[in-house]
């Protein structure tokens, strides 16, 4: 099981693209970006992943976030580098722990 979080981000900050279509985002990502894979403890099914997903995609930057359950992974992709202490308040306010990056 995964749990992936997209953060749609455009100019003007709504889920339409810089055109006025609306739709799922994924046409409008951001190319490149930062992506990190840190190990988390504790998460053992899809409310786990989804519980860490939400928290993580809440810190500024964000543009997706993917969390294993059955590996312990969390992939995270932001426009710059995420501070470890933000992300491990996140961890932490979701209720699992942060090992670091994997």
């Amino acid at each position: 099981m995964t749990a992936e979080t997209e953060t749609p981000e455009t100019a003007a900050g709504s889920c339409c693209s810089s055109t006025g279509s609306c739709q799922d985002g994924a046409a409008d990502a951001p190319a490149g970006g930062v992506t990190t894979v840190y190990e988390v403890k504790g998460m053992t099914c899809g409310h786990c992943e989804g519980a860490v997903s939400e928290e993580i995609s809440e810190l500024a930057g964000v543009t997706s976030v993917k969390a294993e359950a059955s590996s312990g992974r969390v992939t995270v992709t932001s426009a710059a580098p995420l501070s470890e202490d933000a992300v491990r308040t996140a961890v932490d306010e979701a209720g699992y722990a942060l090992v670091g990056r994997a």
